[in-house]
């Protein structure tokens, strides 16, 4: 069910990381140097986490692959992040591998590990509760992630932070954000102005600030699975929007948003550095 779809095209090389969407063209030699060498043998009875590389500020510069590992965190399933091109069966990041399974989206990754250690962040939640956070979820996914795309890769020209990412020239960059720029108006957002997505945008974050209040997580005390998506989407503005017109959104205009942020990321993320790269100055450790 992930905003945006993830596809592996060896034609055009094109890697889909987002922010929380993701379709990034990454040129042969980005290619060449994180694709897998050997097949790699990992632990059995251990959910090994796919995702193509740590984000500079935040542990990935996709929304759900931030999703899926604070899910894997919050449920504290014993787990490996393998980082590499390789792509799941669907061609899609992230995805996850167990023993012989393998289960790519991380909607269905989560349902896969629910029904595999029986986990249920859900499970003190009402039917109406229920409905309310997966209704944000698929809110935050489905449309909020697109308007933030608009912002990461066509209304910033040069997508700094995709290019030191990267490592992608002029060239490149023009390639990608033609494909970006056509998939974005295929969808729908990228038909609006920038006014008109800021609106969108601003909109829903409004929603899910009236839906938090003054609680500690989105539906309670304790997280939800909607915590995971919400945290994943909210942490590409929060450390990722850099360079763009939302840098400071949350904090200006969404202040218990950003606090939110903060707290999910000092309850599940006591290694959070070591899972960045620190502004590009640093190999990630984790």
């Amino acid at each position: 069910m992930n905003g945006f779809l993830c596809s592996y095209n060896l034609n055009h090389r094109l890697i889909c990381v987002a922010g929380g969407v993701t379709a990034v063209a990454v040129s042969v030699v980005i290619v060449k140097k994180l694709w897998p060498k050997k097949k790699k043998i990992y632990p059995r009875d251990t959910v090994i986490l796919h995702q193509v590389g740590r984000g500079p500020y935040a542990p990935s510069l996709s929304p759900f692959v931030v999703k899926l590992e604070t899910y894997i965190r919050i449920a504290k399933i014993p787990h490996q992040i393998a980082h590499g091109m390789t792509p799941s069966p669907k061609g899609k990041w992230p995805w996850i591998q167990y023993n012989e399974e393998k289960v790519a989206d991380s909607e269905l990754c989560i349902d896969f590990l629910n029904k595999k250690f029986g986990v249920d962040l859900n499970s003190r939640l009402t039917p109406y509760d229920r409905s309310v956070a997966l209704s944000v979820g698929i809110m935050m996914e489905d449309h909020a992630s697109w308007c933030h795309a608009m912002f990461r890769y066509l209304f910033d020209p040069e997508a700094t932070l995709i290019c030191k990412a990267f490592k992608i020239g002029k060239v490149m960059l023009w390639y990608y954000q033609r494909g970006i720029r056509k998939l974005l108006y295929t969808m729908g957002m990228g038909r609006h102005t920038k006014e008109e997505v800021t609106f969108f945008l601003k909109r829903d974050l409004q929603a899910v600030s009236d839906i938090l209040g003054q609680k500690k997580y989105l539906m309670g005390d304790s997280p939800c699975e909607a915590d995971c998506v919400v945290f994943g989407q909210l942490s590409q503005l929060h450390w990722h929007a850099v360079g763009n017109e939302l840098e400071t959104i949350l904090t200006d205009e969404f202040p218990s948003l950003a606090a939110y942020c903060e707290r999910m990321k000092e309850a599940y993320w006591p290694d959070w550095e070591e899972c960045t790269t620190r502004g590009f100055t640093t190999e990630a450790t984790k």
